[in-house]
């Protein structure tokens, strides 16, 4: 496993396990530890996802200490504000029977953000949290929670992929000394991503999946990713993309597969605002 180094010291791992969308508590625990058996040391999960208990229940089930874990949850709309932010996050430690999380972010930039932040500092400070961070902030955002926090968010979990690589908004993270972390780094298979013709061909010079071969790119750009899967195989073969590198060939061409855009929401559009906004209530 390869690891980058946080802004503040703290080493996370560049690849990790994502449950998003695995409501079914059971089937969240068993996927979790299938990932941690396989390999897998970091684990993302966040309150919106109502799985923090499975994961929980998984980390403690696991033969693997604690201290070779890295657990991420997000605080959620709902949750924001400082005294607010401070409960939920105090609830996340309980229903993921930890004594600490290695990363705590808000999931996303609206309500009182500022105040979910301070809470964070707060627990940061008191060792509670290893590293504090934000998830879809795009660059706007960021330069403002950096430029008025009395602690720089360590990461900026942000949809990127191929098909939106997220180049002019990495690189205002990297001025900042924010890591990029991927969610959706398959796209979930929009745009017939596992069947793109060009990560197919390219694969196929190194007996690689288009999956493995998405991954790689986005982990030579120094984009931590996340891909989810509940297939233990996939897993496995998720994992399996540090034994091959791409060309600078191989990376030019897939650098032209970006279009620049989400294929999923844009925080600019009003109506999407409104729709998020809407789930605090």
């Amino acid at each position: 496993m390869k690891y980058v180094e946080l802004n503040n010291g703290v080493k996370m791992p560049i690849l990790g396990y994502g449950v998003f969308q695995i409501a079914n508590q059971a089937e969240c625990e068993r996927c979790v530890l299938d990932a941690i058996e396989v390999g897998y040391r970091l684990i993302d999960t966040a309150q919106a996802y109502g799985n923090e208990e499975a994961v929980g229940k998984a980390i403690k089930k696991c033969n693997v200490p604690r201290e070779e874990l890295f657990i991420t949850t997000k605080v959620w709309i709902s949750n924001a504000g400082y005294e607010k932010a401070k409960k939920s996050i105090e609830e996340s430690l309980e229903k993921l029977q930890l004594d600490y999380l290695d990363l705590v972010l808000i999931h996303q930039p609206f309500n009182d953000y500022y105040g979910t932040y301070r809470a964070m500092e707060e627990l940061y400070k008191e060792g509670k949290l290893k590293a504090i961070g934000v998830s879809n902030f795009y660059p706007d955002r960021l330069i403002d929670i950096t430029q008025f926090n009395e602690v720089a968010p360590a990461v900026n979990q942000v949809e990127t992929h191929v098909f939106n690589q997220q180049v002019k908004a990495q690189e205002v993270m990297k001025k900042y000394g924010v890591q990029i972390q991927a969610w959706a780094p398959f796209a979930e298979g929009k745009n017939n991503f596992f069947n793109n013709e060009t990560l197919k061909e390219i694969g196929d010079k190194y007996n690689k999946s288009a999956a493995q071969v998405a991954l790689r790119y986005l982990i030579q750009k120094g984009v931590s990713v996340l891909p989810k899967t509940v297939s233990k195989e996939r897993m496995i073969q998720n994992i399996s993309v540090f034994d091959f590198e791409l060309t600078k060939e191989d990376m030019d061409l897939i650098a032209t597969l970006d279009k620049a855009e989400s294929l999923f929401f844009s925080h600019y559009d009003p109506q999407t605002v409104e729709y998020l906004t809407s789930l605090a209530r």
